[in-house]
C-alpha cells in the first residue's frame, strides 16, 4: 500500500513539474483547443502563432494525463481494498478517492485555462488545486503507514500521540501554512512576469517587483518558522525520524531560497525559473512529511478488540498420592 501511494505522490509531482516547463517554454498554448488540440486536429499539429515544437510539448503534457489517470485509479482500488486487520479504512478512501477525482477536476480547470487564453487567475488556481492533490498524496502515503483504533461509529479513531512538545506541533502547523501562501504567492509572481505560457497572455496587472519582494518576504518567514523548528526538535530530544524529517525539510528550503534569488538577479532565465517551481513542490512535500512526523498512530497492525483479555493462570493439578 504504502509503495502505491508512494507512486502517486510521484506521479503528481512530476505533473506539476512538467506542466511548469509547458508554462515555461512558453507553449501554454501550443494547443489552443480543448479537449482537442486545435478545432482542426485531435494530436498535435501545426497551428497559427505556434511553432511545431510548442504544439508538440503542450500535446506531450495532455498525453501524460493518461499514466497519471491510470495511477491515480490503482491507487484509489488499494486504498479501497486496504483493510489492515479485516476493517475498512474510512480516512484512506477518501485519501485515494481524492486523486482520481483530481485528475478530473485538472482535467476541467485545464480545458478552461486553454480556452481563457490563459488567464492568470485561472492558471493560478490549475497550479493550486494540483498542491492540493500533492497534499492528499502525501497524507494518504502517512496514514496507510499508520495504525487506526476505531471507537465508535461516531468517533472513527483514536487521536495521534504527538512525539514532540504542543507547541513545536503548532509552529509545524503554522509553516504549513505559510508554505500554501507562499504558493499561491508564487503563482501571482509569474502570472505576472514574462513566463506567463505565452508572449500573448493576458497578466496580473501588479508591479513585478512588488509582488516578487511579497513573494521573497514570505519565504524570510518561512526560514524563521523552519529553523524555529529546527532547533526546537534538537534541544528537546525529539525523535529520530522527526529530526530526519526536519534536515531534509531545512535544506530543502535553503537550496529552494539559492535557486529563488541567482533566478531573480539573472532576469529569471526559464531553466532556472523550472528548478524554482519544481523546488517549491518539493519543499511543499517535505513540509508536510514533518508535520506528519511529529505524531504517530502506532503501527498499522494495532488490534482492534477491546482491552487485552489475559486467561487466568493454570493451576497446577495434585499430585498422587
Amino acid at each position: 500500500m504504502r509503495r502505491i501511494a508512494l507512486a502517486g505522490v510521484i506521479a503528481f509531482t512530476a505533473i506539476m513539474s512538467t506542466g511548469a516547463a509547458v508554462r515555461l517554454s512558453s507553449s501554454g498554448l501550443g494547443c489552443p483547443d480543448w479537449p482537442q488540440c486545435s478545432t482542426a486536429d485531435i494530436v498535435a499539429s501545426k497551428n497559427a502563432g505556434q511553432t511545431l515544437l510548442n504544439t508538440w510539448i503542450e500535446f506531450s503534457n495532455r498525453l501524460l494525463n493518461f499514466p497519471l489517470v491510470v495511477i491515480a485509479g490503482l491507487v484509489f482500488i488499494a486504498a479501497w481494498r486496504f483493510r489492515p486487520g479485516g476493517e475498512k479504512r474510512r480516512d484512506l478512501f477518501w485519501l485515494g478517492l481524492a486523486q482520481p477525482a483530481g485528475v478530473v477536476a485538472q482535467a476541467v480547470i485545464g480545458g478552461i485555462v486553454v480556452l481563457t487564453k490563459l488567464a492568470p487567475a485561472a492558471v493560478s488556481v490549475h497550479f493550486l488545486v494540483s498542491a492540493s492533490i500533492v497534499a492528499a498524496a502525501v497524507t494518504l502515503y502517512a496514514r496507510c503507514g499508520e495504525g487506526t483504533v476505531p471507537l465508535t461509529p461516531q468517533i472513527p479513531s483514536t487521536p495521534a500521540t504527538p512525539v514532540v512538545r504542543r507547541d513545536l506541533r503548532l509552529l509545524s502547523a503554522a509553516l504549513v501554512a505559510v508554505t500554501a501562501v507562499m504558493l499561491a504567492a508564487g503563482t501571482v509572481v509569474t502570472g505576472t512576469g514574462p513566463l506567463a505560457g505565452n508572449a500573448a497572455a493576458p497578466r496580473y496587472k501588479l508591479p513585478l517587483e512588488g509582488v516578487t519582494q511579497l513573494h521573497a518576504d514570505i519565504g524570510w518567514l518561512m526560514t524563521g518558522l523552519a529553523v524555529a523548528l529546527v532547533l526546537g526538535l534538537r534541544v528537546s530530544g525529539a525523535p529520530p525520524r522527526a529530526m530526519r524529517a526536519a534536515w531534509i525539510m531545512i535544506a530543502s528550503l535553503g537550496l529552494q531560497g539559492l535557486i529563488g534569488y541567482v533566478q531573480y538577479f539573472n532576469h529569471l532565465p526559464a531553466g532556472l525559473v523550472w528548478f524554482h517551481v519544481t523546488g517549491a513542490v518539493l519543499v511543499w512535500i517535505a513540509v508536510l512529511s514533518l508535520f506528519f512526523a511529529l505524531r504517530d498512530r502506532g503501527p498499522v497492525n494495532t488490534p482492534r478488540t477491546g482491552p487485552l483479555v489475559t486467561a487466568p493462570a493454570r493451576q497446577p493439578e495434585p499430585l498422587d498420592r
